[in-house]
């Protein structure tokens, strides 16, 4: 693939609105479903917990949990949505017209990681109408929800890049995403905050990057979180490095791109 000086516009969208229709054309899975879910977790978690819970840190249990509801399906869309997209030209084979093709890894990464993060920030804001239906929601930082919403998004649809390359089966595939990120979600304060953890699990919870996104996007909404806003935004920032690097370390050396 050549080193582009300028953006091949008209090939990022080509990438783009290919996987764009993908996603409306399996709309019953990719928008009702998160929608469906919402609604039990309001019916579980706001019914049954919080009927006992009523506040944490002064917010009502049923509103408390709306941003880890919101992260839960930003992160785990974020990262299948961008998986497969690259994942599937390299099954079916057609990734060797894409490596052909007039279009530098840069734009590669826009296509497929831009239309991603597209389809995850929608179910996100499809999810935050949902919840408003359930409890009302007063959003205290508006600006920084949507940058959390937005970085978020980004950052874990280009972890999903990074998965859709390294996966050499489905399995693979589906393998990060149900045993790692959704088990971190649950565990990173999605729910509860960790204030209410015992000092030693407390302390291994800062070890899980979630909390930091789940503090920072709950700051947003509330002007409260786990943790300072300024050590979310640094370590969501430090991620979507990490993830930078490691696509750049993988187009620069090939690895797995045609197998």
């Amino acid at each position: 693939m050549r080193a582009a000086s300028m953006l091949n516009v008209p090939a990022i969208l080509a990438i783009y609105r290919f996987e764009m229709a993908r996603f409306w054309r399996t709309a019953l899975q990719s928008i009702v479903a998160p929608v469906i879910s919402t609604s039990l977790y309001f019916v579980v978690f706001g019914a049954a917990i919080g009927a006992r819970m009523q506040t944490i840190d002064g917010v009502a249990y049923g509103a408390f949990i709306v941003p880890g509801l919101i992260m839960l399906s930003l992160l785990t869309q974020s990262v299948s949505n961008a998986a497969f997209g690259i994942y599937f030209p390299r099954f079916a084979g057609t990734i060797y017209e894409l490596l052909s093709a007039p279009i530098s890894p840069f734009e590669v990464v826009l296509g497929y990681v831009g239309a991603a993060a597209t389809k995850s920030i929608i179910i996100g804001l499809i999810i935050l109408a949902t919840a408003s239906l359930f409890v009302p929601l007063h959003i205290e930082h508006p600006i920084w929800m949507v940058f959390f919403l937005l970085l978020t998004a980004l950052t874990f649809s280009l972890f999903g890049f990074v998965i859709g390359l390294w996966a050499d089966g489905f399995e693979k595939l589906q393998l990060v995403p149900l045993l790692i990120v959704t088990p971190l979600t649950f565990l990173g304060g999605s729910f509860y905050s960790i204030d209410m953890l015992p000092p030693f699990w407390r302390a291994v919870s800062l070890f899980n990057p979630v909390v930091y996104l789940v503090s920072g996007f709950r700051w947003a909404f509330f002007g409260k979180g786990d943790v300072a806003v300024g050590v979310s935004i640094v370590a969501t920032f430090a991620f979507l490095a990490l993830c930078l690097g490691l696509v750049t370390y993988i187009f620069r050396t090939g690895y797995r791109l045609k197998s």
